[in-house]
């Protein structure tokens, strides 16, 4: 990958700030950091325009599994938008309480309805959704791992979901 530099100008106070920053969430250097802040603005910016038609989202929640019929109401919802559902991954905190993070691939205006309409679920607590934009590339191909008398071709065709940025 071709890198490009540039220098930027900032305050000495807010240069410490950074650096602080860097250190605490364990950046090598400023590079590295500037690139997941610039990555994470140009994605938040491509989802709010409208120009990422296709994510993979992660949408993680809490909630009381003795809360009448809320885990019915979740996997209702779920299976509503089974289409776009990779996984659940299910955790108890507690007696009562449990945290899921679902994985979604698809469109990214029905990932949004998907992910909203389970945080607005009455009794859904902390919800939170984490969007990443991407280009799903179709194709028919054999595994790398397979060997030559072992490798196939895909029947049905898939998708390769890849980060823009």
């Amino acid at each position: 990958m071709n890198m490009e530099r540039f220098t930027i100008s900032l305050s000495a106070e807010l240069a410490r700030e950074f650096d602080e920053l860097i250190r605490a969430r364990g950046y090598q250097n400023r590079s590295e950091a500037m690139r997941d802040i610039l990555r994470q603005h140009i994605e938040e910016q491509r989802l709010r325009v409208q120009k990422a038609p296709q994510c993979v989202a992660n949408v993680s929640y809490v909630y009381s599994h003795h809360e009448r019929e809320l885990a019915d109401r979740v996997i209702d919802l779920q299976h509503h938008f089974h289409d776009l559902a990779i996984a659940t991954m299910h955790a108890h905190l507690d007696h009562d309480q449990c945290m899921e993070s679902l994985f979604l691939k698809g469109p990214t205006d029905r990932v949004r309805a998907c992910a909203d309409s389970l945080i607005a679920e009455r009794g859904v607590r902390h919800g939170a959704i984490n969007l990443v934009p991407v280009d799903l590339h179709t194709h028919r191909h054999a595994h790398a791992n397979e060997t030559d008398e072992g490798a196939h071709d895909h029947e049905i065709p898939h998708h390769h979901a890849r980060p823009k940025s």
